[in-house]
Parts: structure tokens; C-alpha cells; sequence
């Protein structure tokens, strides 16, 4: 799910959550830092905002003292993370790269994240491409004048800075191979950081958690055995679910171009095809099913900006996903 960019007020942007948590807590309504007493084992829920957004964790276990400490502790790993790969922060490393072109000694959660993200955008042939970031801020630019033409900016030169084979990623040195080249991980971070949290519990010894933040990564199930749900909003009415997922030790991301829309008519969406810079259908989200929210985030992201068959082609390469399409005619399981 992306984020607004940086450089532009977010106020000036409109842009709508994608999943919710469909009866994660058995119904009641939401809670921070309280035990649901109604479970066998207590459920402890977090809430806050990370890289933009509402962020949630549902937390199981029996001793309230041990849960807090564990969200204390995934809280500040997802603010360290926030200070990498954060738009907003000026100070933040994914900041000083787009603003120097590179960075030396790189942190490794960086590395990591490009170095994943690289690997999708070849399996994609392009389609995700974290270097898309010239043609968001053209737009957001563009749009953001008084008198801007309801036709839309010429997108050739900011086009002409798009491609993910021209960012050089390794531990020693992060750079872009040309002047005027900046990347944004919106389309990724959000699903990197729920996996990096998910992981930090696990390692604590939690088997049943559903972190938020964006993108969803279930682990085990619900105390009361079922798995955790999680609802898709409607790309067309918002406040509407379009469909729910059941998810087990899965992850779940949606993108849709109604998320942000750069124009007041909501013609233009914050989601670019690298290769035209022209934008994704506003009416029309895609959601993705997979081990791992980085992969789902990213799939997610990537897939939007493409039509079924072209999904269709690809899913050879990615054997444990499933994906889902919404649009006026409801929610459609994308099948090879």
C-alpha cells in the first residue's frame, strides 16, 4: 500500500486504506493495550501510525506484563526501520540517497530490501521498479498548480529516469547509474517492516499474531481456532468490503489506484507503470495472497498496473501466491 510522497503535502492527497482486519478480535470493537478477557487466551492489540498510516498488531498470549513488552519492543524495531526507508524524514537513509544519488556503508536492512526488490522487478519484467519515484513526484507537482490541465503533465523526461538496472546495490555502496534518479519504497517497505516485526515475535516464542502495518502477515490462528480474517475494501465504495480471506501463516497485500489520487476529478492515481508512466485504473485493486509480506506488498504493487492475462503469464514464477482482482464486477481469483 503506498504512502504520500515526501516532497508534496500529504493533505493535498486523498488516498484510502485497502484491508482491514475483518473480525480479528472476535467483533468487539478496537482496543490498545487491554487484554479481550472473552478469549480463553487474551488477545493485546496495538495502534498506531507507521510510514503514514494506521498500523495495528493483535498480539495472543496469557500474561498482559510479557505481551506489553513485546509491543514496546516491535514498536521501536518498526520506528528504526521508519528512519531507513521513510519518505516524510529528510534525515532518513532512502532521503539522502535520492538526494546525493548514493550512499556509502549502507545499512543492512537496506541492502536487503533493494536487493529483494531487484528480484521481483526481474521477475516482473519491470513492472515493480522501485526507481519509479521521478514520475510520482512529476505528477504530484503537476497536479498541485492552480492551473494545472485536467490532460495530465508530458511525462517523457521524468520517464527517461525510470529503471530499476540502473540502481547498483551492495553492501559497500548503494547508487543510481544516472544523475536525477530516486527510488521510493512504498511499494515494499510497508510489507519488509510487517515481516521484520512478525519475525521479531516469532523469535519470542509468539505463534499466533496478526501485525498490520499496511500489509498483513497472520501467524497461527485464532485463539478460538479459526483462521484470521481479513476483509478488502471495496475499490468503489469506500466504508464497503468486497470480500474476506482467511489467512494461516500467510501474508496479504492490496493496491488499487483509488488509494491516492493526484487530481481532484480522481483520474490519476499514485500507482505509474515504469515502462508508460501512465497511471492505474482508479477502479480496480489487486490483492495478493503469499508466505511473506514483502513478496505480497511488492506482487501486489506490481500487478495492479497489469492486465489479467499479463497476471496470468507470470504466476509460473510465483507458485505460492494467489491473486485476487476487484473492480465493478466484484472479486476475481486470477488463476494460471
Amino acid at each position: 500500500m503506498s504512502r504520500t510522497d515526501g516532497s508534496c503535502s500529504p493533505g493535498a492527497l486523498s488516498r484510502r486504506r485497502f484491508i482491514t482486519i475483518s473480525g480479528a478480535a472476535a467483533g468487539v470493537s478496537l482496543f490498545s493495550g487491554k487484554a479481550l478477557a472473552s478469549t480463553p487466551t487474551p488477545l493485546h492489540r496495538w495502534e498506531g501510525i507507521a510510514l503514514g498510516a494506521d498500523a495495528s498488531m493483535i498480539l495472543v498470549h496469557p500474561d498482559k506484563t510479557v505481551a506489553d513488552r513485546l509491543i514496546e519492543r516491535s514498536v521501536v524495531e518498526m520506528r528504526r526501520l521508519e528512519r531507513i526507508f521513510s519518505l516524510y524524514d529528510g534525515d532518513s537513509v532512502l532521503a539522502r540517497l535520492n538526494r546525493l544519488g548514493a550512499i556509502d556503508r549502507p545499512p543492512l536492512a537496506m541492502v536487503e530490501l533493494l536487493s529483494r526488490a531487484q528480484r521481483i522487478s526481474a521477475l516482473t519484467d519491470g513492472a515493480f521498479d522501485v526507481t519509479v519515484q521521478p514520475l510520482w513526484a512529476h505528477y504530484a507537482r503537476y497536479f498541485a498548480q492552480a492551473d494545472a490541465a485536467p490532460a495530465g503533465p508530458d511525462v517523457s523526461a521524468a520517464l527517461a529516469l525510470v529503471d530499476w538496472r540502473l540502481l547498483r546495490v551492495a553492501p559497500e555502496r548503494i547508487a543510481f547509474g544516472r544523475p536525477g534518479m530516486a527510488a521510493t519504497l512504498n511499494g515494499i517497505a510497508q510489507g519488509f517492516i510487517t515481516d521484520r516485526i512478525a519475525q521479531l515475535l516469532r523469535s519470542e516464542g509468539i505463534g499466533q499474531v496478526m501485525v498490520d502495518l499496511g500489509e498483513i502477515r497472520a501467524m497461527g490462528r485464532h485463539p478460538d481456532g479459526r483462521p484470521w480474517r481479513a476483509g478488502i475494501r471495496n475499490p468503489l465504495r469506500e466504508g464497503d468490503l468486497i470480500g474476506k480471506l482467511d489467512l494461516i501463516d500467510r501474508a496479504l497485500a492490496t493496491s488499487g489506484g483509488y488509494g491516492t489520487v493526484f487530481d481532484a476529478d480522481g483520474r490519476y492515481s499514485h500507482l505509474i507503470d515504469p515502462h508508460t508512466g501512465r497511471t492505474a485504473p482508479v477502479g480496480r485493486s489487486v490483492s495478493v495472497v503469499a508466505q511473506d509480506a514483502t513478496t505480497a506488498d511488492a506482487l501486489s504493487t506490481a500487478f495492479s498496473l497489469l492486465d489479467a492475462a499479463k497476471i496470468r503469464s507470470l504466476l509460473p514464477k510465483f507458485p505460492e501466491i494467489s491473486v485476487y482482482a476487484a473492480d465493478e464486477s466484484g472479486m476475481h481469483h486470477i488463476q494460471a
